[in-house]
C-alpha cells in the first residue's frame, strides 16, 4: 500500500507538472515493493493493457489510489466520473485527498446514493427526462451509474436503450451537453489514425460504430445516431461486464439525407447530403485499417444501424480480416433463434418441422432466416440450400419468389423459392400457412387482425414475433396478439410491452432484445482472445440463451428468461462462445481456462466503490 506521505509527494509533483519525474518516482516505488502498478507494458485480460486502477478485477481487496496517477487535486477528483464517489468518500479519504470542505459533511453509502437516485428517477413522467438524468449520472459518477443500471435492469433498460434511445437520437442536437465517444467525419479523411489516438484510453477492446443512416426504425439521423453506440456500450458493461474504459463509441459522419436535420440550427453533424460510392468506401476502409493498427488484431468492431446496402457489404468485406460483428444482422438473428428454440417446448416439434414467414427482408429478416437455416442444417445434416426451403420472406413488393430473382438484391436471392406471385402479407400467410410469423419490417401495425386470425386458424399455438423497434413501429402490440389469437399465441416483441389480461388470464409478453446476446457474445470473444467471428459462435450463443429459460418461465408463456438474471446469462453465453472459439482454433488466449463460466464471471467488471486509502 502507498503511504500518505508518498501520495502527497506525488500530488505535489503533479501540481508542478513534473510528469517525467512523477513516472520515474512511480517506477521507483514499485521497485521498492509498493503495490502501484507500472503503467507500461502490462497485459490485461483479453490482450488489452492492464488497467491501472484494477478495473479488470472483481475482487475488492486491492486498495487503489488512482489520483496519484492522473488527478492533481481533490477538486479534480470530484469531476472525474470514473473515480468520483460523491458523498460516499469517507472521513479519512476526505482528509487524505484534499476533499475536506469540497463536500457537505454527510457521508452516504453507495446503497443509499442508489436509493436516492432511483427515487428521483421515478418522479419523472417523461422517459426522455429519465434518459437525460441517467446520462448526467454517467458523466459524473460512473460506478454509481452502472450499479443503478445493474440492480434495476428491467426498469432502466428501456430508458438507456430502446425505446427511449430512439427519441434521444432524434433530439440529440437539442439535448447534447458533453461529447461521448469519437466523431469521425469526412473532414478527418486521411487523419483517422490521429483521431483514434486522441481518445484517452489505450486499452480499448470493443468499438460500436454507426454511420447513423438507419437508426432503429427511425431512418437517417446522421451524427445524432451517436446515442446508439453510447447506449450499446453501456449495456456491454452493465450486462456483459466489459469494463467501461475498454469501450469506445464511434459515429462515422458522412452527411445526412434527412432534410429536417439539415435545416435544424441545432444539428451537430455535417450539413450536406450523404457521401456514397468511392468516397464512403475509402473513409470506412481507412477507419478499419486504423482501428487494427491502433488497437491490434483482437479489437472487436460492432457495426450498428448501417443501411442495408452498406451493412451487408461491410460485414462481407471485413469478416475475414477483422474481428467484426453486425448486431442488426447477427445479434438479432441469434436472439430470435434462441427464442424459437425455447418456444419449441411450448409449440412442439423440432425446428425442421416448422415453416417460417418473415415480413421484412432487410438486415434483420435475412440474418434471422440464415441463422435458422444454419441451425436446422446442423441438426438434420441437410444441406443449407434444402433447409432454406421452409423459410419464406415478404418484402415491400410481396412474397419473394423465383420469378422475381433477377430484380432482387443479392442478399434476398437465396430466399426466392418456387411459388406463384403473392402481393400482400395476408395472402402470403394464407398461401404458405406458416407456424412462425416474424416481423422485421420497421413498419408498425402490419400484423393486422385478419393476419393474426389467419395464423390462429391453422395453428394451435402460433408463434408471433413482432421485432421492429421502437414500440411505435412494432408490427402489433402484445394485447393485439393475444386478443386476436384468442389467447393462444406465443408472443415476443423487440420493444417491451406491459402484461396483458385476456379472458381471465394474465399474459407476460417476452422481449426478443438483442441485449440478451451481444454483451455476453462480446465478452466471450474477449476472454478467448478470438480473432474472427464464426457463424457457429452465433449458434452457440443462441443455444446457451435458450437453455436459460426455466419451466417457471414457460408456465408464464415466456420464451426468454427475465433480465433480472442477465449477468449470469451473459456469463453462460460468454463461456459457450469462448468454448466454440477454442474448438474452431480461433481462440488466442492460451492456455484455455478449465472452467470458462467461472473465468467469464471473474473477468466481469463490478461497479462497487473502491477504497481510496
Amino acid at each position: 500500500m502507498i503511504s500518505l506521505s508518498k501520495s502527497i509527494n506525488i500530488l505535489r509533483l503533479l501540481r508542478v507538472g513534473r510528469g517525467a519525474l512523477m513516472q520515474r518516482t512511480m517506477k521507483e516505488m514499485r521497485n521498492g515493493g509498493d503495490s502501484l502498478v507500472d503503467v507500461e507494458g502490462k497485459s490485461g485480460f483479453g490482450g488489452g493493457l492492464e488497467d491501472v486502477y484494477g478495473e479488470d478485477r472483481v475482487t475488492e481487496d486491492q486498495l487503489v489510489t488512482p489520483w496519484t496517477v492522473s488527478v492533481a487535486s481533490g477538486y479534480t477528483l470530484l469531476r472525474d466520473p470514473r473515480h468520483n464517489k460523491g458523498l460516499a468518500f469517507t472521513e479519512k479519504e476526505r482528509d487524505a485527498h484534499y476533499l475536506r470542505g469540497l463536500l457537505p459533511p454527510a457521508v452516504l453509502s453507495q446503497e443509499l446514493q442508489e436509493k436516492k437516485i432511483i427515487h428521483n428517477l421515478r418522479q419523472y413522467k417523461v422517459p426522455l427526462h429519465k434518459y437525460m438524468a441517467m446520462m448526467d449520472l454517467q458523466e459524473r459518477n460512473e460506478r454509481l451509474f452502472y450499479k443503478l443500471l445493474i440492480d434495476n435492469v428491467e426498469e432502466l433498460l428501456p430508458v438507456v436503450y430502446t425505446p427511449t434511445v430512439g427519441e434521444a437520437c432524434q433530439k440529440y442536437g437539442s439535448i447534447f451537453r458533453r461529447p461521448q465517444g469519437l466523431y469521425i467525419s469526412l473532414k478527418e479523411k486521411g487523419k483517422v489514425l490521429e483521431v483514434l489516438k486522441n481518445w484517452p484510453e489505450k486499452s480499448v477492446q470493443v468499438i460500436v460504430v454507426t454511420d447513423g443512416e438507419r437508426i432503429l426504425g427511425l431512418g437517417d439521423l446522421g451524427s445524432q445516431g451517436m446515442g446508439i453506440p453510447v447506449g450499446k456500450l453501456s449495456l456491454y458493461t452493465a450486462l456483459g461486464g466489459v469494463r467501461p474504459s475498454a469501450c469506445l463509441p464511434i459515429t462515422i459522419d458522412v452527411g445526412t439525407n434527412n432534410e429536417q436535420l439539415l435545416k435544424d440550427e441545432f444539428y451537430t453533424g455535417l450539413r450536406h447530403k450523404r457521401a456514397t460510392g468511392q468516397e464512403y468506401t475509402e473513409l470506412l476502409d481507412e477507419f478499419m485499417c486504423a482501428v487494427k493498427q491502433n488497437y491490434g488484431e483482437k479489437i472487436l468492431v460492432q457495426f450498428e444501424d448501417f443501411a442495408n446496402h452498406n451493412a451487408f457489404e461491410l460485414l462481407s468485406r471485413y469478416r475475414s480480416t477483422h474481428l467484426v460483428f453486425n448486431d442488426d444482422i447477427q445479434g438479432t438473428a441469434s436472439v430470435v433463434l434462441a427464442g424459437i428454440i425455447a418456444a419449441l417446448k411450448l409449440v412442439g416439434g423440432t425446428l425442421a418441422d416448422h415453416t417460417f414467414l418473415f415480413l421484412g427482408a432487410g438486415e434483420a429478416g435475412t440474418g434471422i432466416a440464415e441463422l435458422v437455416a444454419l441451425e436446422v442444417s446442423k441438426q438434420t445434416k441437410a444441406p443449407l440450400e434444402h433447409t432454406r426451403k421452409k423459410i419464406w420472406l415478404v418484402d415491400s413488393k410481396g412474397l419473394i419468389v423465383s420469378s422475381r430473382r433477377e430484380s432482387l438484391q443479392h442478399f434476398k436471392k437465396p430466399w426466392a423459392h418456387d411459388h406463384e406471385p403473392v402481393k400482400g402479407l395476408l395472402d402470403a400467410v394464407k398461401a404458405i400457412k406458416p407456424t412462425v410469423l416474424i416481423g422485421s419490417s420497421g413498419v408498425g401495425k402490419t400484423f393486422t387482425k385478419e393476419v393474426l386470425e389467419a395464423m390462429a386458424s391453422f395453428n394451435e399455438k402460433p408463434l408471433i414475433l413482432a421485432l421492429s423497434n421502437p414500440t411505435s413501429q412494432s408490427e402489433c402490440t402484445a394485447e393485439e396478439a393475444y386478443k386476436w389469437s384468442k389467447g393462444r399465441a406465443i408472443f415476443a416483441s423487440g420493444s417491451p410491452f406491459d402484461t396483458v389480461e385476456y379472458d381471465g388470464r394474465v399474459f407476460v409478453p417476452g422481449q426478443a432484445n438483442n441485449a440478451y446476446i451481444f454483451p455476453g457474445f462480446g465478452l466471450g470473444l474477449i476472454i478467448s482472445g478470438a480473432i474472427r467471428v464464426h457463424d457457429d459462435m452465433l449458434l452457440a450463443a443462441s443455444e446457451a440463451l435458450a437453455a436459460q429459460v426455466t419451466q417457471e418461465n414457460f408456465d408464464k408463456g415466456l420464451i426468454y428468461p427475465p433480465f433480472s438474471n442477465i449477468r449470469k446469462i451473459s456469463a453462460h453465453i460468454a463461456a459457450d462462445v469462448a468454448a466454440k472459439a477454442y474448438q474452431l482454433g480461433l481462440g488466442s488466449r492460451l492456455p484455455q481456462p478449465k472452467d470458462l463460466f467461472k473465468y467469464a464471471e471473474s473477468c466481469m467488471y463490478t461497479p462497487i466503490y473502491r477504497s481510496y486509502l
